[in-house]
């Protein structure tokens, strides 16, 4: 079958050679321009994409297309309703980036706990050298244990999280829905979490109930010395609202690794902020090359069974 990766580069230093095994012929794309993306995909039985919008009009342009690889677990970028009117099948790759997202998380939030950019511009400035005693201890060190972690979404990557989390010697909670009526086994009330964490780790996908999730009324509850942590997916933040509680102290700090459009506008509001307990970074959670090369695997395993009669890894439409 004739495929097409739409946005190769997304897929960083990844050997692709998996996916051209499973295809009679793939051809490249590092980048699609939207205006570009219906001439690409016009001639494909499959379209393999990350990040690039597929929506109603795309796909009513696609008369041979019969599959659609996301290359990610998020399929918000894909029309779900239009591909199942269409026959057109739909696979994502869950449970890649357990390992990576997890560890970045705790990197960085040891980062934060442990003061070390701060020690680290301290010691670029000559710090060290003037010290009058064997150590240097200006900036106050903050330890995990004893602390309670917050999770919202709790699938593969708030999973390997909380494992995570409890090998610190932290309390693990984990939020039941907002406005849920009652709470699953192992679950607690969505207010009583924000309330109680020292460490909130977003995790869920990116529905119409999670838009904008954490809002002003959601970081007023939180602790004031709490750390905010998204991986998931950047709408789900209300930022400027966490723009302007950094800004006047009502959160201790934020760790943000998706935005609401990206790449950003340069304007950004959490990217204009001198903030110390800010760490912003580009969509990388994920990226580990041993990550990334096993979605690429998945993206292959998916086409091979869906050409086999036996698609892996479906996505529904009420996913």
């Amino acid at each position: 079958m004739h495929a097409v990766l739409l946005d190769a580069k997304t897929l960083g230093w990844a050997d692709l050679g998996p996916m051209e095994a499973a295809c009679d012929s793939l051809v490249r794309h590092q980048v699609t321009p939207p205006e570009q993306t219906s001439e690409r995909c016009q001639e494909a039985e499959i379209v393999i994409t990350n990040k690039v919008l597929l929506d109603e009009t795309i796909i009513k342009q696609c008369p041979k297309l019969k599959l659609i690889v996301v290359a990610a677990t998020g399929t918000n970028n894909i029309d779900l309703d239009a591909s199942s009117k269409r026959g057109i099948t739909v696979c994502n790759v869950p449970d890649y980036a357990g390992p990576a997202v997890s560890q970045y998380v705790f990197a960085q939030l040891l980062a934060l706990k442990h003061q070390t950019f701060a020690y680290r511009d301290a010691m670029q400035n000559g710090l060290w050298p003037q010290s009058p005693v064997f150590s240097c201890l200006n900036f106050p060190i903050d330890e995990l244990a004893g602390k309670t972690m917050g999770i919202i979404g709790f699938g593969t990557l708030g999973q390997s999280v909380a494992k995570l989390a409890e090998a610190f010697g932290m309390q693990v909670l984990i939020a039941e829905r907002k406005n849920s009526a009652a709470c699953r086994p192992g679950r607690i009330p969505f207010k009583d979490v924000l309330r109680q964490a020292d460490v909130l780790s977003l995790h869920c996908p990116l529905t119409p109930q999670t838009d904008k999730l954490i809002d002003t009324d959601a970081l007023s509850l939180m602790k004031p010395d709490a750390i905010l942590i998204n991986t998931a997916r950047g709408p789900v933040v209300d930022e400027y609202a966490l723009a302007q509680a950094l800004k006047h102290k009502r959160i201790g700090g934020a760790i943000i690794d998706v935005l609401s459009q990206e790449p950003p506008q340069a304007s950004h509001p959490l990217l204009n902020t001198q903030e110390p307990n800010l760490i912003v970074t580009p969509h990388i959670a994920w990226a580990t090359e041993a990550a990334v090369q096993r979605l690429v695997n998945t993206v292959a395993d998916n086409i091979r069974h869906f050409v086999a009669g036996q698609p892996h890894n479906k996505v529904s439409t009420d996913s």
